[in-house]
């Protein structure tokens, strides 16, 4: 056996294991309750990327360097455009699709409430990246991208008081079934399924 179909298979089985675990349970409830929701049809949706660790390395700056001057160094240009997709996805993909599947859910079980950009509404949650592995795909073996977040909600005008925190730990994105070659777009399906759970959580606990 080849050293390179060594690593790609031990990839494959990294893999397999990663998605055999962590796709239950990553929502907790840390604190507080929900109820102060009852009642309540929007929430205003902050979020913030202050402090996260990126796979291996404990400061996004670092692998953000590392990234730029690795695809630099195959085309010029290349890593600052990857840099620029970087930040440019939090708002284009992963917060949309956040908030499309914690509405979807929430709406599935009868719910009025919904989660957006509602900056007069009574409540605000704060949904505070932690960490991300973005993954990688490589045909034949691949990891998939997952996330990690604190999910705080506060009174929109008075914020010193958390009235609950979630935690949401390896919230899984695209694996090997995904296929996908993007980074974007696997992180975008681990902020999918953070909605998606939040969003049944809450609505379990407001019937």
């Amino acid at each position: 056996m080849t050293k390179k179909l060594r690593v790609l298979l031990i990839g494959a089985l990294t893999t397999m294991i990663g998605c055999s675990v962590g796709y239950g349970g990553i929502i907790k409830l840390r604190s507080g309750t929900v109820d102060f929701l009852k009642g309540e049809t929007r929430v205003n949706v902050e979020y913030s990327y202050d402090g996260m660790t990126v796979g291996k390395f404990a400061r996004e700056q670092d692998y953000l360097d590392k990234k730029v001057a690795d695809y630099n160094a195959k085309e010029p240009g290349k890593g600052d455009r990857w840099r620029q997709n970087w930040v440019n996805d939090r708002a284009l993909r992963f917060q949309p699709k956040f908030e499309e599947l914690i509405n979807h859910h929430l709406a599935a079980r009868k719910t009025s409430l919904q989660f957006g950009s509602f900056k007069d509404a009574k409540y605000t949650l704060i949904l505070r990246t932690t960490f991300t592995e973005p993954g990688w795909n490589v045909t034949i073996a691949a990891r998939p991208a997952y996330m990690s977040a604190e999910a705080t909600f506060v009174e929109t005008q008075n914020r010193a008081n958390p009235l609950a925190v979630f935690t949401i730990t390896k919230s899984p994105g695209q694996g090997v079934m995904g296929v996908e070659y993007d980074t974007g777009s696997r992180v975008a399906e681990s902020y999918a399924k953070a909605g998606k759970e939040l969003g049944i959580f809450i609505a379990k606990k407001l019937k």
